[in-house]
């Protein structure tokens, strides 16, 4: 984005590639920077949601606050911006820390769903919807931990990478392998619709086919709501 015509370039990526919505990682010294980007954007109506990492905001305390003060400056930019911020994606990776790690423990859960909550509370009365990257590992848990996860925002972005062979077989599979395993046994009204991505590192340039071909497998699944390629620098070598 701070290339040269870095806007432009990725506007024209995007409608390249059939992308209609952009994860805009936030600069640190707040939304100001991205006012360019999402006027661009939404001239070709392409969703700009604010990108916000953290590692340890499932937990109560400094990190938390850190994140949710970033929302915050992103509800005061759209009160004074015509091109306004649309969305929160968050990227909080409790599963990095050492005492997380491991299969079947989820016992981070539910100081992440509380970190959801904070920021959907922020978010949503500025008319700002809050999705959320995740690992498969959140969807092996337990029926009661999947609902908590499955109801804690209205949608979620299943982080589906490193495939065994990286085949199209095996990513249409895996896709509808774990669409099933998120909802079997829940039935609420509320739950969060799920896309699915995937990454250039695992298929380069065979990228798009994969994604379309994802699509085809989950389009009839009610709870599938779409494709994310997620990409960091690594599709416009150029702009580096």
């Amino acid at each position: 984005m701070e290339a040269p015509r870095g806007a432009e370039t990725l506007r024209d990526f995007c409608q390249s590639q059939g992308i209609d919505e952009v994860y805009a990682a936030l600069p640190a010294d707040g939304p100001a920077p991205l006012a360019h980007l999402i006027s661009l954007l939404h001239g070709s109506a392409i969703r700009v949601e604010a990108l916000l990492s953290s590692t340890g905001a499932a937990q109560a305390g400094e990190h938390r606050q850190k994140l949710l003060d970033r929302v915050r400056a992103i509800v005061q930019f759209n009160r004074g911006h015509a091109g306004r911020v649309d969305g929160i994606h968050l990227d909080i990776e409790p599963q990095q820390l050492p005492e997380n790690k491991g299969r079947g423990n989820l016992a981070f859960l539910p100081g992440l769903v509380e970190a959801y909550g904070e920021v959907r509370a922020l978010a949503e009365p500025a008319h700002m919807m809050v999705n959320a990257d995740i690992p498969e590992k959140l969807l092996r848990g337990t029926l009661a931990e999947r609902r908590m996860l499955l109801t804690s925002l209205p949608r979620l972005t299943l982080m589906l990478y490193e495939l065994g062979s990286r085949d199209e077989g095996e990513l249409r599979a895996a896709s509808r392998r774990f669409l099933a395993m998120a909802y079997e046994g829940l039935d609420q009204p509320d739950l969060a619709q799920m896309v699915i991505a995937a990454r250039t590192a695992d298929y380069g340039e065979r990228l798009p086919a994969m994604l379309h071909a994802m699509d085809d497998a989950n389009r009839s699944n009610p709870h599938y709501a779409g494709w994310a390629r997620h990409s960091y620098n690594d599709i416009l070598p150029a702009a580096r």
